[in-house]
């Protein structure tokens, strides 16, 4: 059997008409050319689906079952070709993102999201939240589209593109000497003596080996009582005093009552935000959208 799309385009014109030269003049073709396919057409089922003379056409039994199978299909199709058009303009389609857990409390990346939704919104986002050294190997074998993480070493076959510069912020309870800091603003050698509530180093954050390194150029060896793995839980240890912490500045978002976050003096202390990608790996036309605007904001 060896129908073609059109055969059934041809026939379900006749089948609406019911007249072969209207239905020629549909299709935008002669009628004995018409005639002749829908001739192959029923050989090919093995049924006769139209009964006509030379006065009348109309369909028989089988034409009639023949019609409804046939409409469903060339709608399947139609609708197959819409979609394959929709994901070709970005329009439809699934982008699946590895973020690290400060990435909902920055603005300007939120504000991307949102606006990406409100412009797309057949389009589903799938977030997956993760630590920046755990993004890498579904980034390697394709589970992630892209990655929103701090600067890190990466392997070759990933790319980045710089997102923002963001400032590391000290955290510390309400009733510490330095809550009180004129201007809100300390300095890194300021937290010298104090006992830190950090990452755990088995977590694999960027951040843990970024801050320590950012601390050293200091001369600061941080005394590290607490050790956790969500900024939320550093925050937290923080409020019940039993530390101080650095931390991206978006997460001064996260308003508690006994935590004050403080400016730091010094211009370095600082810490990027990358987009990461597959270099070899094709993206789809949404993930490049979403891409370039969150690269404009």
């Amino acid at each position: 059997m060896n129908i073609e799309l059109r055969h059934l385009r041809y026939f379900i014109a006749v089948a609406e008409t019911l007249h072969f030269g209207r239905a020629a003049e549909q299709l935008h073709i002669s009628q004995p050319p018409l005639s002749q396919q829908i001739q192959i057409l029923e050989q090919q089922v093995g049924a006769r689906l139209l009964d006509r003379n030379n006065r009348n056409v109309r369909l028989t039994p089988a034409g009639k079952q023949f019609l409804q199978e046939a409409w469903l299909i060339v709608e399947q199709v139609n609708q197959a070709a819409e979609r394959a058009a929709r994901i070709h303009r970005g329009e439809l389609g699934e982008i699946t993102i590895g973020f690290t857990s400060s990435t909902p409390f920055n603005q300007r990346i939120s504000a991307s999201l949102l606006a990406f939704r409100q412009q797309h919104p057949a389009v589903h986002i799938q977030m997956v939240e993760t630590n920046t050294k755990q993004q890498i190997e579904p980034l390697l074998n394709g589970k992630f589209d892209m990655g929103v993480m701090r600067n890190t070493p990466l392997p070759d076959a990933l790319t980045y593109r710089l997102l923002l510069r963001e400032a590391l912020v000290a955290v510390v309870h309400q009733d510490h000497p330095l809550a009180g800091a004129l201007n809100g603003r300390i300095s890194i050698r300021q937290l010298a003596s104090e006992p830190f509530v950090f990452f755990d180093r088995q977590v694999g954050t960027a951040l843990y080996d970024e801050t320590l390194l950012l601390l050293k150029q200091f001369a600061i060896t941080p005394y590290i009582t607490q050790e956790v793995g969500e900024a939320m839980t550093i925050i937290g240890l923080v409020s019940a005093g039993l530390g101080v912490s650095l931390l991206p500045a978006s997460f001064s978002r996260i308003k508690i009552d006994s935590v004050r976050y403080l400016a730091l003096d010094e211009p370095e202390a600082k810490t990027e935000v990358w987009l990461v990608t597959h270099r070899q790996r094709e993206l789809s036309a949404s993930a490049q959208m979403l891409i370039n605007l969150m690269l404009r904001q």
